[in-house]
């Protein structure tokens, strides 16, 4: 992972760590600059696997009333010492007074270290410049979860079946291990196994089965009209949620 103090590449390109931002000690200002608004990947989700080097995009809206000029490099920090930087942000103006500055820093887990234990709550610190020389410093102007990327498998049995019989469902909830780099079983949580009429689009949960110690699941319906079963997991602030691709069970 990329540590503060450090020199890291980010986006293809070498940045300093915090130390490049403005030095602050804690949130300040001057004038009426004001932070309206932070967003990360969209969604304030960003989800992790083994492989592969995401690109993360962050927004920060501000305002002031001479509008925006700039912003530092945002600083992007969560738990077990975790850290990223982005790259120089671009200001786009949404009116006289108000601008959203974007910018961006890809996460690659083969190579910035990242431990289990940094999964969860990160933050966003943020220096935004206004055109009139106010500004505002302000450290975790944004929250988002940080999330080790997780798959789900489903297989109904037995296929076909007849109505009224006993459908059994299994499957495995598994997660990105971000030290072996590997995905290893989820166990102890909760997930809702779910069903799709033939001709439908819609997923109606029949019940909430709990995986046991190694991530595997199992249980039992009964076979009412053809359609398709799945698992879906709601995920958590370290780990992302999951839907497994419908399994067909043709019922006779």
């Amino acid at each position: 992972m990329r540590i503060r103090a450090s020199v890291a590449v980010v986006g293809g390109a070498l940045a300093l760590s915090a130390l490049a931002v403005p030095a602050a000690q804690a949130d300040g200002s001057q004038g009426d600059t004001r932070i309206t608004r932070v967003v990360v990947d969209g969604d304030n989700k960003v989800s992790i696997g083994t492989s592969g080097a995401p690109t993360v995009e962050v927004s920060v809206t501000a305002t002031d009333n001479s509008g925006i000029k700039g912003a530092e490099e945002f600083a992007l920090s969560g738990p077990d010492s975790g850290f990223f930087q982005t790259v120089k942000p671009t200001c786009t103006a949404v009116n006289a007074t108000t601008s959203t500055c974007t910018a961006s820093v890809k996460i690659d887990p083969k190579v910035d270290y990242l431990t289990n234990k940094s999964a969860g709550t990160w933050y966003v610190d943020a220096w935004i410049d206004a055109k009139d020389g106010d500004f505002v410093w302000k450290e975790k102007a944004g929250s988002f979860w940080f999330q080790r990327a997780s798959r789900l498998s489903v297989n109904a049995t037995p296929e076909p079946v007849k109505k009224g019989r006993t459908v059994t469902v299994t499957g495995a909830l598994t997660r990105a291990d971000w030290e072996s780099l590997k995905y290893g079983g989820y166990g102890s949580q909760s997930v809702q196994l779910q069903f799709r009429k033939k001709g439908s689009s819609t997923y109606t949960t029949l019940k909430t089965v709990k995986a046991d110690s190694r991530g595997n699941l199992k249980t039992t319906t009964t076979a009412t009209v053809d359609g398709y079963y799945r698992y879906s997991f709601a995920g958590n602030s370290a780990t992302a949620a999951v839907s497994a691709a419908g399994d067909y069970v043709d019922v006779q």
